[in-house]
Order: structure tokens, then C-alpha cells, then sequence
């Protein structure tokens, strides 16, 4: 019969009693007779090891669950859960959806049910970006007690994902256009000279779900991401749930390698590795954007910090490689390509210096010579990935000029949309009048910080890096349309620098407010409520990575708890619970 001290005893009294006893029964087993026969088997010896590294396994998952980033783990799992069911209503839905009506979840589409997907979506991405935040203060050690590794941070990014990867496209739509597009170069219709529109009955299905601003707009996208497009609409035809799926997966492999070059980063850039991981990989704005929306910036982000990474290891003629297929991918990668000219050069002139051969004897030959071998090589690899579209010749180069096609979008993220509403606050002019001649202002602002920032920041790694880093920044700001996704551009880079615990607030504050500004279903927010609202989480979000209760909602508990209220006339304390 138990005893009041085994019933107050915990968890960790009960297992050593049954420890104890465990050891007492084995010991207590008669050794085998000499010239018998072990009892043993290979087959129970090796059913042993493998119940044993079982055991192992499930006692490890048990303490991470148990620990602080168990719990974020967890928060941030069932926060994407949110986000997956919710989209189903308030996403980038199909415009008709015979999926949705067999399970007979059509009415989440539609009024009070879009209400309440929405609702469920907020909420996921509320939970999301509280257990980013909680685990962030673990990751920066704001929280006594507890730490984090690098092995654990990775488990929780695919954690997070997995119920990402069976969510209708979110926050966007460009998911159908990445389909329409390989749909054309699959039926042989030239995605550089023509758009999606020109696919007329042969994806219907594909076509419909285009956003109407791209139906005439070309593919702005490199070679290797057609032929990516095509092979998926080839194996899938136009089934836009599978197409979508699969697109994720092959994203997947960008989100493999930013997990494996951002701490890599760290070693030349002064960052702690934890750290980079929590705020580029982890971060919402990244996870349910570049997983959950479907944006080729996953492959892109990947491939080009792969390729910083690799360069910045001494193997250059694999950097650049990974990163030209990042360019074939998006152009905005090649933004990393000249200063890492200056990388190559800065080893070879630290090669020399070990050797005691001394400075470079023809610096501007050798920077020629460098340059001429990574123009080749990236020269080789577009080429050869144009070649392999079966597009003609004279087209190319056709994704270059479809980049001019970002002037379709005009929202209030971009610094030249939003000069131009200020002119028009006090001026008669009207929007469009103005809005050229801002656009034109900030190109040629954005052309001269680019030039200068690739001959300012050349006389180190980390100062290349750097250089890199201020380029994308200037793309971001000063380019004509901006979107929250093109902020993992130089958030990849910057999370491997050491930051300030006031520049990772910012930074937080700065990503959760861009996680909100916009709609589940890929339009900006317009109501002034919201974007208070959204102030106000990106400020609450900034000052939790440091303090557990920034608005002090304990203390007022704690307060209550303490001076419970009295009876109005009596004067006495007013009853409470037994």
C-alpha cells in the first residue's frame, strides 16, 4: 500500500524507485551454468539495441517537449496548423474549387466562414511569431536557465513547415503564374515573348487562377526556373493542388541550404550561429511567406548564400557556380557577383602573402583575370540552362527586360510610391502623373548606391559581405514595387553579422510588422485599425525578445491576486472561492 511520502514524491522519485528495482531483479538473476548455451541471440541482441535506441529517442523527444524550446516548438506547430486550415477559406484560394465542395468545405470561402478562416489564420500567425520571439530570447540568452542548439533550432524549422507544405498558397498568388508560366515553355509557347493569357484552352485550370495583373505580363524569371516549372506541369498537368505542392518540395532544397550556409556565414562575419539560424530561417516572415506563399526567392536566397558561403570557404569556382544557378533562377542574385570579385581577389592576395611572394604585381590584371573567369563561368551556366529550355536564341535574354513588369504593382511599401503620394497630399497631380517621375528618381539613386557600395566596400571578407548587404537594402527600398518577402534578400546576410540586442529588437519589430500588413489572400492592408493594430504587435514583438511581460499584464494580475476587492459597504474582503 502506497505511503504518504511515495504520494508526494514526483515523477523523479518514482523513476529511481523503479531504477532501484530494476538493478535489484537483475542482480538478483542466477549467472548461467558453465557450458550452457547463452540465452542471448543475435536476433534478441539486435531487437535489444534497437528498442534501446528507441528508448533513447523518445526520452530525448520528451525533454525538448518538456524544455522552453520544446514549448515554442509546439506554439509555433499548431500556429502553422492554424495557418494551413484557415487558408483553406482566407488564402489564395482557386477561383473554383471542386476540392473544397467534396469535403464540403466550400462555406469557409464565403461570409461568416471567411470571417472565421481568417480569424484562424491571424491567430496562427500570432502564435508563430510569439514562439519565434520566445525562442528568441532563449537564443540570445534573455531567459535564465535555458539554451538551445543548433542541432534542436534545425528540428524546429522542420517542425514548422510541415503543415505549411498542405496549405493553399498564402499571402500571394504568384504560385499559378510560376504553373502558368512552365504550362507555356511545356506546350511550347515562348513565356518571354508572350504571357500566360496565350495559354488560352490548354490550362484552363492553370489560367484561371492567375492574378489578372500577370496574365499579360512575361516571365520575369531566369532559365532554370521555366525548365523547374516545366518539368512539374509536365508530371502534373493541370492539377493546380498537386502543381502547388510540388512547387514546395522544390523549394525545399533553398531552404536546406540556407539552413546549411547562414551558420557558415557566421565563421567570417562575427555572427553567432543560433543566432543567424533563429532570425533567418526561423523567422515567420520567411517560413510562411517563402514556404506558405510559394516564392521562388526560397531557391534563390538559398543558392546565393550557399555560394557566398562556398566562396568564402576559398572554393570560388563553386561559389560562383551556385550562385549563376541562383540567377538563372531570379536576376536578383546577381547582385552578389561582383563583390565577390573582390573576395577572390583578397584570397589571392592572402595566398601570396602566406607564400611571402608579396602584393599583387598587376592588381588591375589580376582583377581582369578574375573577373573574365567568373564572367565565364557564369557565362557557361546560363547558357547552357537557356540552351536546354528549346527557346531560340534571340529570346534569351527575354527575362531581363519582363523585369520592368514590377511597375504593375503599386503599394505603399516602396519609397518611390510613397514619395509620390506625398506630392500628390499637397499638390493637384494625380498618382500616376507623379509616379514616374519618383520611380525615375530612385533608379537613379539605386544605379549610383549600387556602384558606389561595390567600390566602397572591397578591402575585406566581411566588408564585401557588408557590401552585398547594403546593394540588396537599396533594391529593397528604392526599387518600384517592394513586398514583405523581399526583405529575406538581406536579412539571409545580415543574420550573419554580430548584432546588438537593440538591432535584433529592431529587426523583429520590423518583421512582424511587415508579417502583417498584408492580407491572407496577397492584397495590402488598407484599414487604418489594422495597421495600428500591426504597430502595435511589431512594438509588443520588439520589447518580448527582452522582457517576458513588456506591457506588464502579470504584474496587474499579481496585483489583483494580492489586494482582493472589498465589499463596497462593509468594507471587508468580498468572499472568494474555498
Amino acid at each position: 500500500m502506497p505511503t504518504p511520502e511515495m504520494d508526494s514524491a514526483g515523477p523523479d522519485a518514482a523513476s529511481s524507485t523503479a531504477t532501484r528495482t530494476v538493478r535489484a531483479v537483475a542482480q538478483a538473476e542466477p549467472p548461467a551454468a558453465p557450458g550452457t548455451a547463452s540465452s542471448a541471440t543475435p536476433g534478441s541482441a539486435s531487437s535489444d539495441a534497437a528498442a534501446t535506441a528507441t528508448q533513447h529517442w523518445l526520452r530525448l523527444a520528451s525533454d525538448f517537449t518538456r524544455s522552453p524550446q520544446g514549448h515554442s516548438a509546439t506554439l509555433g506547430f499548431f500556429g502553422a496548423l492554424l495557418i494551413t486550415f484557415g487558408g483553406f477559406g482566407a488564402g489564395s484560394v482557386r477561383r473554383s474549387d471542386p476540392l473544397l465542395e467534396a469535403m464540403h468545405l466550400s462555406w469557409l470561402r464565403f461570409g461568416h466562414g471567411l470571417v472565421l478562416s481568417s480569424v484562424f489564420v491571424w491567430l496562427g500567425v500570432i502564435a508563430m511569431i510569439t514562439a519565434w520571439v520566445r525562442l528568441g530570447r532563449i537564443v540570445i540568452g534573455k531567459q535564465p536557465g535555458a539554451t538551445v542548439t543548433l542541432g534542436e533550432l534545425r528540428a524546429i524549422v522542420g517542425i514548422w513547415i510541415f503543415p505549411l507544405l498542405f496549405a493553399v498558397p498564402m499571402f500571394s498568388r504568384d504560385a499559378y503564374s510560376y504553373l502558368a508560366q512552365g504550362a507555356m515553355l511545356r506546350d511550347h509557347i515562348n513565356p518571354y515573348a508572350l504571357g500566360p493569357s496565350a495559354l488560352g484552352q490548354n490550362a484552363a485550370t492553370v489560367l484561371d487562377n492567375v492574378s489578372p495583373v500577370w496574365l499579360y505580363t512575361t516571365a520575369p524569371y531566369g532559365p532554370v526556373f521555366l525548365l523547374i516549372g516545366r518539368a512539374i506541369t509536365t508530371i502534373t498537368g493541370d492539377n493546380v493542388v498537386a502543381g502547388t505542392i510540388a512547387l514546395r518540395l522544390v523549394m525545399l532544397p533553398g531552404l536546406v541550404l540556407m539552413v546549411w550556409a547562414i551558420p557558415h556565414l557566421t565563421k567570417h562575419l562575427g555572427g553567432k550561429p543560433t543566432i543567424a539560424l533563429w532570425l533567418a530561417v526561423l523567422n515567420p516572415l520567411v517560413l510562411i511567406h517563402l514556404i506558405g506563399g510559394v516564392h521562388n526567392e526560397m531557391l534563390m536566397v538559398g543558392l546565393m548564400a550557399a555560394g557566398i558561403a562556398l566562396v568564402l570557404e576559398h572554393r570560388h569556382v563553386e561559389g560562383i557556380v551556385v550562385v549563376a544557378i541562383g540567377v538563372a533562377v531570379k536576376a536578383t542574385a546577381g547582385v552578389a557577383l561582383p563583390f565577390l570579385v573582390w573576395i577572390w581577389m583578397i584570397h589571392e592576395r592572402e595566398r601570396r602573402a602566406a607564400l611571402n611572394e608579396g602584393d599583387l604585381p598587376h592588381p588591375f590584371r589580376t582583377f581582369a583575370k578574375i573577373s573574365a573567369l567568373g564572367v565565364t563561368i557564369f557565362a557557361a551556366v546560363f547558357v547552357l540552362a537557356s540552351w536546354a529550355t528549346g527557346l531560340p536564341v534571340n529570346s534569351w535574354f527575354g527575362w531581363l527586360t519582363a523585369l520592368s513588369g514590377s511597375k504593375k504593382i503599386i503599394n505603399w511599401l516602396s519609397l518611390p510610391t510613397i514619395m509620390a503620394h506625398m506630392v500628390t497630399w499637397v499638390t493637384p497631380l494625380t498618382l500616376d502623373a507623379v509616379l514616374s517621375w519618383t520611380r525615375m528618381l530612385c533608379a537613379v539613386v539605386m544605379v549610383g548606391l549600387l556602384v558606389w557600395a561595390w567600390w566602397r566596400f572591397k578591402s575585406s571578407e566581411k566588408v564585401a559581405v557588408f557590401g552585398i548587404l547594403v546593394a540588396f537594402v537599396a533594391i529593397v527600398v528604392l526599387s518600384p514595387a517592394a513586398l514583405p518577402w523581399y526583405y529575406s534578400w538581406p536579412l539571409a546576410l545580415a543574420a550573419g553579422f554580430a548584432l546588438s540586442t537593440r538591432t535584433l529588437q529592431v529587426l523583429v519589430g520590423l518583421c512582424t510588422w511587415l508579417m502583417l500588413i498584408f492580407q491572407p489572400d496577397g492584397s495590402p492592408v488598407s484599414s487604418i485599425v489594422h495597421g495600428t493594430l500591426a504597430i502595435f504587435f511589431a512594438v509588443v514583438a520588439a520589447l518580448s525578445l527582452c522582457k517576458v511581460d513588456p506591457l506588464k499584464l502579470r504584474a496587474a494580475q499579481s496585483h489583483t491576486d494580492r489586494h482582493p476587492p472589498t465589499d463596497q459597504f462593509s468594507g471587508t474582503a468580498a468572499p472568494g472561492p474555498a
